[in-house]
């Protein structure tokens, strides 16, 4: 678990207070659409009031479900690694999913994403230390659509031990995601992803996820899909409104199939440029409002979901680095449980294997930083200032050495001096990421499946055809 320091804040408690009081206004009054029967059902039978699809939801009901709901959530890792405790507090790094388009060596060319891809990419992740989960990053153009989800989960699964996050497009293989992960060492090691559509409708398809995974208890990361000034209000606290009813209201879909079934609030994110109606991923608009929203996710003390690391970039250059870099620290001050979209390029439309590795390297630099300075006793120093005195120095001391193992040491970005780094080569750093990305990327991989738990995870990947 990486816990950080240093946090920011967009809401206090009296604005969080302001958003749910309004938020139990339009879910009472308003309410939401829900297309799939037997949530329609469980919410009659709970006392909400249901004209057809649309169903106004009581604030006794949002309060049971939030008093239901887990405060943590586990997430296992295949072949003894460390599980993710999801919780208020902590932060877990990882990528993101189904990129059309991967973006080649030297992130210029552009090509369809392949199922090869997929595991190259998580076989990729498993050597980054700093990358806590993994998602697909590439969607496979040349599978059908029923089938891709599969294929996906078992390449993922022959590349890494890590947790992993699915978004698969209806409910239909989660029963057999268990098994294949199973199969492969841990069958809680995974949660799903879905999204409602905006504004305030629970499709028939996100509904039954809600539901299937709330009996399945695979944990369920929901999270909006809003546009400002689109799909949900140009002004910040209304979007904050809209996308907390679509959460809340999910939450309560979730409780009522299974209370205590395990759920991480989706952060509100999503906007779109006003003069191309493009959406973008980096705003500062979207980067204000996805810090309110974890401020809500915090105040309801959920795990929360959401992104940084990544651009609008159609290429790694100024504007990417830029953008990544100040998105990542923007979305780990924050304090969102699952940061995720490391390495997403040109809107999350393209996927890069160097990005990710330096986003590797950039997630080290901001543990380092959020860790803030810590004032105890041994930290303080008295004692070592007095043993060096005026006029003296701690480069040679113990003290100095215990302490400088704490410090941030870059693989990648470039701190020696002139000289050194011409001597070197005088690379840019794209060029020492892409040197690191072949290293990787041809080095033996770091985790294999046992013979057995391929025939099987073979076997389950058959049957799904």
């Amino acid at each position: 678990m990486t816990e950080h320091r240093l946090r920011a804040r967009a809401l206090d408690v009296e604005g969080c207070a302001a958003v749910h009081r309004a938020t139990l206004d339009v879910l009472a009054t308003t309410g939401v659409e829900v297309r799939h029967d037997k949530a329609l059902t469980l919410l009659v039978a709970a006392g909400a009031r249901v004209e057809g699809t649309r169903v106004r939801i009581p604030a006794a009901l949002v309060e049971q479900a939030l008093a239901t709901a887990p405060r943590s959530v586990m997430i296992a890792a295949r072949g003894g690694g460390e599980p993710l405790r999801l919780e208020t507090g902590a932060t877990y790094y990882g990528t993101g999913s189904d990129c059309i388009f991967v973006l080649g060596p030297g992130a210029r060319d552009r090509r369809p994403a392949t199922l090869a891809d997929v595991e190259a990419m998580a076989a990729l992740q498993e050597k980054l230390p700093d990358i806590d989960f993994v998602m697909s990053m590439a969607h496979p153009h040349e599978l059908a659509a029923d089938l891709a989800p599969v294929a996906q989960f078992a390449a993922m699964l022959r590349g890494t031990s890590k947790p992993l996050l699915m978004v698969p497009e209806d409910a239909t293989h989660l029963e057999r995601f268990t098994e294949m992960a199973a199969a492969c060492g841990a069958s809680d090691s995974w949660a799903l992803y879905a999204m409602p559509t905006p504004p305030l409708v629970h499709g028939r398809e996100s509904a039954d996820r809600l539901v299937r995974c709330a009996e399945l208890g695979v944990p369920m990361v929901y999270a909006t899909a809003l546009l400002q000034g689109a799909t949900a209000p140009a002004s910040p606290a209304g979007f904050l409104v809209v996308a907390n009813a679509e959460m809340l209201s999910g939450l309560v879909i979730t409780q009522l199939a299974a209370p205590g079934a395990p759920f991480v609030y989706g952060v509100a994110q999503g906007a779109m440029n006003p003069r191309s109606g493009l959406v973008v991923y980096c705003g500062p608009e979207e980067m204000a409002v996805q810090q309110a929203s974890a401020d809500l996710a915090r105040h309801y003390g959920l795990p929360s979901f959401g992104n940084g690391g990544c651009s609008d970039s159609m290429m790694l250059d100024e504007q990417w680095a830029l953008e990544a870099g100040v998105t990542l620290l923007q979305a780990a001050l924050s304090g969102v449980t699952l940061l995720h979209d490391l390495g997403y390029v040109a809107s999350g439309t393209a996927s890069s294997f160097e990005a990710v590795v330096a986003m590797d390297e950039l997630v080290r630099y901001v543990k380092a930083y959020l860790r803030g300075v810590t004032v105890d006793e041994e930290s303080l120093a008295v004692g070592e200032i007095a043993a060096v005195g005026p006029g003296g120095t701690h480069l040679a001391r113990r003290y100095s050495r215990q302490h400088y193992r704490d410090y941030f040491m870059p693989r990648l970005i470039a701190q020696e001096s002139h000289e050194a780094w011409q001597a070197a080569g005088a690379r840019s750093l794209l060029d020492r990421v892409a040197e690191r990305t072949r290293d990787l990327r041809e080095s033996e991989p770091s985790y294999r499946l046992d013979a057995g738990a391929l025939r099987a995870l073979d076997d389950l990947v058959a049957g799904a055809r």
